[in-house]
């Protein structure tokens, strides 16, 4: 039964249309393999009795011939997504008894298709983290792991780990400055993050408001084009959510990238970069280039201010949206004499130090006095880095970099936990695509000389996910990685 879950979402339809195997059976076979794979962390919360039930309900649909494009597909859900009368945490425990009752507008976008719901699933502390190791219910594992544990990716690492060991066909992830591409490359599988407002904020638990996009992680690019299908589109409820018409992006997997203009940004190759992350890259570039495409040299040269400019305005978002969790309202509280000590009593045992880390970061950049030095001053720059990616744009239709400059690394890293600043660097390839609120994908491209994964990231136009499916598609065929 197990073999079920080596089949993509795309793979799987065919045979469940054909009554070759029935939702319930897959959704057995995905259950089977959550049992197995306990070991890696990736879910928090298990919803099997319902998943089945769901099931139940898609075979009836695929008998009578209403099934809808998802129909009984098994799908992982990060625990950032609200879901209604499931427990949803943000991997916090100052709201890890939360149980909603509402559901997110993506995850409803995704019932509405068919798909069902196997349980929540692991991530750093309200999506702030570059490793999953930030999660009050412990860090997931990477799949790919050996005699050492290594981290999966963050913050949506738990999304990633899943998919990679087949314990859900696909997952959601959300993605603020990598969230979803860096887990992915270190997984092994394929994840893109939409152009911003591409799909509704409604019912994500927010960490940086600007900056957050819902996306999905698949085992194929194929499988992302369909997942985008169904979790894409206009959301009265979120004032960010765009009015731009959905594309059927599965219409662009296969199609012809002969003439497309591929830009190489010379200032992502550094001299640091890792040797066989270079390597990689060149073999990417000659895979599109064999396919017809042209290779454009390009600059963008405020990417050295991307970090810095990211880590002033991420946390000033954070502190404004985490001020809500303060034991008055909703979530855990923390009793003290009075109110001020209430809150302080609250915070201090509900978040981690990551989340605290930051919320004083915020804090302080959007002080008075210092508001204008830092959060003003990163903001300029945030429009410098978007102005470099529309010239870059008008000489290219797709930009390829790497997804991260580093293979995995171990659960626990000294040189990662004792100086965050290290962390933070693992985000250099892809914090500017939020700062632009672009859109990009992360696919794998090979193993290292350890056996590990390294991805490749393609990086669109706004609201241009057409053109990274069929650049995407091209580079997964010639690429020809082995998933786990």
């Amino acid at each position: 039964m197990s073999n079920l879950t080596d089949l993509t979402i795309s793979e799987s339809l065919a045979k469940l249309r054909k009554k070759e195997i029935s939702p319930v059976e897959l959704t057995n076979a995905y259950i089977e393999r959550m049992s197995e794979n306990n070991k890696y962390n990736a879910f928090i919360t298990q919803t099997a009795e319902q998943a089945l039930v769901q099931a139940k309900e898609s075979e009836k649909r695929y008998a009578d011939g209403t099934n809808r494009p998802l129909e009984g597909i098994a799908l992982g859900i990060k625990d950032l997504f609200c879901t209604k009368n499931v427990r949803t945490t943000a991997c916090s425990h100052i709201i890890d008894n939360f149980v909603p009752q509402y559901e997110s507008t993506v995850t409803q976008n995704l019932l509405n298709d068919g798909a069902l719901f196997l349980g929540k699933l692991n991530l750093d502390e309200f999506a702030m983290g570059g490793s999953n190791e930030t999660s009050y219910f412990g860090p997931v594992v990477n799949p790919w792991s050996k005699e050492t544990k290594l981290v999966a990716g963050g913050s949506s690492g738990g999304s990633a780990a899943a998919v990679a060991a087949k314990m859900c066909a696909a997952a959601t992830g959300t993605d603020t400055g990598g969230s979803i591409r860096q887990p992915s490359a270190f997984c092994g599988v394929t994840g893109i993050k939409p152009t911003y407002g591409r799909c509704s904020r409604y019912g994500i638990i927010a960490f940086a408001s600007s900056l957050d996009q819902a996306g999905p992680i698949c085992k194929d690019v194929t499988d992302c084009a369909l997942m985008l299908n169904s979790m894409a589109g206009y959301d009265a409820k979120d004032s960010t959510s765009s009015k731009v018409a959905v594309p059927d992006f599965t219409s662009f997997i296969g199609q012809d990238i002969k003439g497309l203009k591929v830009g190489i940004p010379e200032e992502y190759r550094s001299d640091g970069l890792n040797a066989e992350v270079s390597a990689y890259w060149d073999k990417a570039t000659e895979i599109l280039k064999a396919q017809g495409a042209e290779i454009v040299h390009i600059n963008l040269p405020h990417t050295k201010y991307a970090l810095p400019t990211y880590y002033v305005i991420a946390p000033a978002e954070a502190s404004s949206n985490l001020a809500r969790y303060d034991g008055v309202r909703y979530g855990n509280r923390v009793n003290g004499n009075g109110l001020d000590e209430l809150y302080i009593n609250t915070r201090t045992e509900g978040f981690g130090k990551e989340v605290k880390r930051r919320i004083l970061i915020g804090t302080y950049v959007l002080s008075a006095g210092y508001y204008d030095a830092y959060y003003l001053k990163a903001q300029k720059v945030r429009r410098l880095i978007k102005n470099d990616f529309d010239e870059a744009f008008s000489k290219c239709d797709v930009i390829l970099t790497p997804t991260s400059p580093i293979e995995p690394f171990a659960i626990g890293d000294k040189k990662m936990l004792e100086n965050p600043i290290n962390m933070y660097l693992n985000d250099v390839f892809t914090v500017s695509v939020n700062l632009a609120g672009l859109p990009a994908m992360s696919l794998p491209i090979g193993l290292s000389k350890n056996g590990l994964p390294l991805g490749m990231q393609l990086i669109g136009k706004s609201f241009d996910e057409a053109t990274i499916f069929k650049a995407g598609y091209k580079l997964e065929c010639g690429a020809n990685f082995v998933r786990m």
